[in-house]
């Protein structure tokens, strides 16, 4: 199903619906600053099961996206460098790698000991994060070679309708994944180059 969210303000009737499949354990999808991404509560191990075979691959290394800094001390571990990176360029086309903290679930981290954070600069998503409580496990659309089925809402719809319990339309999505930024090193390392430019 698909359904219109606008970013500069969410109805709280249409959020309602989305917090509800999430609580049932299914599977979104979302407009960010980026790419439509897919998405679930990272309190529900099926669907983060679930999500992880749609994608295609076992260990897909999926992000989780959090409404605000404070979620990021909640979920990970934020050093006072950490925490100055994050401030500087969050709400932002960023994923940052941190170490988890034990607030993360197992099932979200699959063996892994670090987790990228997003707090994209789209209120819908962080609407969601809000309303739901908990942060989003999420993993991009994005297929290499296959821009107009990642960026247009109704496409996506088309394709993933039956997988998915909705598709929410944010209007034209971006065709570039964010930057990811590995903060667990102590100096920030870029490891991949996105829309994000680091501050």
């Amino acid at each position: 199903m698909l359904i219109k969210l606008y970013a500069d303000n969410p109805s709280e009737r249409e959020l309602a619906k989305v917090v509800a499949a999430l609580e049932h354990d299914e599977i979104i999808i979302y407009p960010t600053d980026s790419v439509y991404a897919f998405g679930c509560s990272i309190r529900s191990p099926r669907s983060i099961e679930r999500l992880r075979r749609i994608k295609g691959k076992g260990e897909t290394t999926c992000a989780v996206v959090l409404h605000d800094l404070s979620q990021a001390a909640e979920y990970c571990r934020v050093d006072n460098a950490a925490f100055r990176v994050l401030k500087r360029n969050l709400p932002g086309p960023f994923t940052f790698i941190l170490p988890a903290s034990t607030r993360m679930p197992d099932k979200a981290l699959e063996r892994r000991k670090t987790i990228g954070i997003r707090i994209p600069d789209n209120a819908i998503p962080r609407a969601i994060v809000e309303a739901l409580g908990c942060p989003l496990l999420t993993t991009s659309v994005r297929d290499d070679g296959e821009e107009e089925y990642t960026t247009d809402p109704e496409l996506i719809e088309e394709r993933y309708g039956a997988e998915v319990a909705l598709v929410i339309d944010g209007g034209v999505g971006q065709t570039v994944p964010t930057t990811v930024v590995d903060l667990t090193q102590g100096e920030p390392e870029v490891v991949r180059d996105g829309l994000g430019e680091l501050n």
